[in-house]
């Protein structure tokens, strides 16, 4: 696998990431999604169940742990509420929360 579509020189690209969100393609390849969803991420993010990284396909998502980082986690949803940060926020970054957990 190519770098994965949101991320460029390892680091995630806000835009990419938004673009994501709207218009739900894979944070990965690039495609649409399908169900079931799949987020990557730290057990930080898994256990407050809010996740940076994009959406994924979960063969995507078993791609870009082996790509960028082995030690994340898979979590599968059927649906996510995306969050972008308020000015009060202490997390400046946009935020995935799936809301189906499979």
């Amino acid at each position: 696998m190519s770098e994965p579509f949101a991320w460029e020189e390892g680091a995630l690209v806000r835009r990419k990431v938004t673009q994501c969100a709207l218009s739900r393609i894979c944070g990965g390849c690039g495609t649409p999604l399908g169900r079931p969803i799949a987020f990557v991420g730290t057990a930080t993010e898994v256990a407050r169940n809010e996740f940076h990284a994009p959406p994924l396909h979960a063969t995507c998502a078993d791609d870009v742990r082996r790509e960028l980082e082995p030690t994340w986690e898979v979590v599968l949803t059927a649906g996510f509420e995306f969050v972008r940060p308020a000015a009060h926020d202490l997390d400046p970054s946009v935020r995935f929360v799936p809301n189906s957990l499979l």
